[in-house]
């Protein structure tokens, strides 16, 4: 968005980290801090906005901020945790954001920190690396992206459960989305299209960044997408809004885009909004907003052409393993003149913020219903009954770092082993000694295919999310 006030160049950087992550600190003043922690922002991707929070960081802290790349490919990872779930970094793998030259950690010998509060920026797969919990202060936590943040998945079950809540409370609002269905097994893809009028969009749940969705318009689209191989078992399956001329049925109708306001040669295009928003002590704050268009014109006539040119608006193109680079020729800022050609109003932008607000809220709740009360441990059992993908399951079990220690716990008071127990959660099956007899074939548990086992003022709820958005 544009500065409010010229002289503030740190903009919608400063106000996060003051806040947000400000009301983080803060908090753990009045629990055990973490002895002789550091600060850190730990990154996979944009290292010019991770880098940039990491300066602003620094100058707000009066103190060294570690800027530390973390990938899921790393050889020799840069990060490890402790036993009791604290954060530490490799130091000479990291590069000591607002040291003076003398004082530059990154030169010393190989050597460990503690991470009291870290700014998490690693978007690819979070949870091969990150515990559900720890003891640093981490904003953007792990939770509330498997509850729905980074999950598509949860996050369509998560704004249903909102959405019905609202409903009933006669609030008049609602999460607005396409007509959705959660999981699907790929066999069944073909089914939902055709439910869908023959046009439709599918989704692998657990990516982001323009990966893994696939706009379906016509049978070569949709034999494409079967044909292809994909890492997860399960997929998200909605229906697609596009033309006039070719947008899915829904139960409320049919419904396509506006455009962009026309061009001189009468072209339209399709264009998302996408707000930025942060929790704080006083409520949920807008901290920026742009937008991002298609790189073809949307037509009625869509022979020969491919319909994620008319309809995709994602920037970020994967080129490598590591390698990012992004379409900025598309990108829309608010203080810019483009901006101007979405021809949205005051009222669009209200709308906006609200959506958003309602998708971190219904995230946030669902984050508390996946937090056993009495224990304050992460209900995987739930979780695998809400998501039931199998490779999601194992990626998030096999990062021992701290996913383990709790159903450990649990599994030691039942006298089985956390192998044991997490095959048991994956098979539905009681947590009990004498029910721990598996068969399994090939190193997995035979039986179930892959994905199967699937008030008032609205509260700031705990944990945050540090950043929403919505289009």
């Amino acid at each position: 968005m544009p500065l409010l006030r010229d002289s503030e160049e740190e903009g919608a950087y400063k106000r996060l980290l003051e806040t947000t992550f400000g009301d983080l600190l803060e908090e753990e003043v009045t629990e055990k801090a973490v002895p002789g922690g550091v600060l850190a922002v730990v990154y996979d991707k944009n290292r010019m906005e991770a880098s940039s929070y990491a300066a602003v960081l620094s100058d707000l802290a009066s103190e060294p901020v570690f800027l530390v790349e973390f990938y899921l490919t790393d050889d020799k990872p840069p990060v490890r945790w402790t036993d009791d779930g604290v954060m530490e970094i490799r130091v000479s793998s990291a590069v000591a954001v607002g040291a003076k030259p003398a004082e530059d950690e990154a030169s010393k010998p190989e050597e460990w920190k503690p991470v009291r509060a870290a700014f998490r920026y690693v978007t690819q797969r979070p949870w091969t690396r990150f515990p559900i919990k720890c003891k640093t202060r981490i904003l953007n936590p792990l939770l509330p992206c498997i509850a729905g943040g980074r999950n598509k998945a949860m996050g369509a079950v998560a704004y249903d459960i909102l959405n019905s809540d609202l409903e009933t409370k006669g609030i008049g609002l609602r999460i607005r989305t396409p007509e959705t269905c959660p999981s699907a097994r790929k066999q069944e893809v073909p089914l939902w299209i055709k439910r869908f009028g023959g046009h439709g969009v599918v989704k692998v749940p657990f990516l982001n960044a323009g990966q893994g969705v696939y706009t379906i318009l016509s049978k070569a689209e949709l034999d494409a997408f079967m044909a292809d191989k994909h890492y997860y078992s399960s997929y998200i399956v909605q229906s697609l809004i596009g033309h006039s001329a070719w947008s899915s049925r829904q139960r409320d109708g049919t419904f396509y885009h506006t455009g962009t306001v026309p061009d001189k040669h009468n072209r339209i295009f399709v264009a998302d909004l996408r707000m930025m928003v942060s929790a704080t002590k006083d409520g949920y704050r807008p901290l920026a907003a742009y937008a991002r268009r298609a790189a073809e014109p949307l037509e009625a006539d869509t022979d020969g052409k491919s319909s994620w040119s008319m309809l995709g608006t994602n920037l970020s193109k994967l080129q490598g393993d590591l390698e990012w680079t992004s379409e900025t020729d598309r990108l829309l800022l608010m203080d810019r003149k483009d901006f101007n050609t979405l021809g949205l109003g005051l009222d669009d932008l209200i709308d906006g913020f609200v959506q958003t607000v309602l998708s971190m809220v219904a995230i946030d709740k669902m984050c508390i219903r996946l937090v056993d009360k009495t224990t304050g441990d992460f209900n995987y059992r739930l979780f695998h009954s809400l998501c039931g993908d199998s490779v999601l399951f194992d990626e998030i079990m096999d990062n021992r770092t701290a996913n383990r220690t709790a159903l450990g716990v649990e599994a030691m008071e039942r006298g089985v082993s956390v192998d044991m127990a997490v095959e048991m959660i994956r098979h539905d099956a009681p947590l009990e000694a004498s029910t721990a007899e598996i068969t399994t074939v090939g190193g997995s548990a035979s039986g179930g295919g892959e994905g199967e086992g699937m008030s008032g003022p609205i509260p700031v709820a705990e944990p945050k999310a540090a950043e929403g958005e919505s289009s």
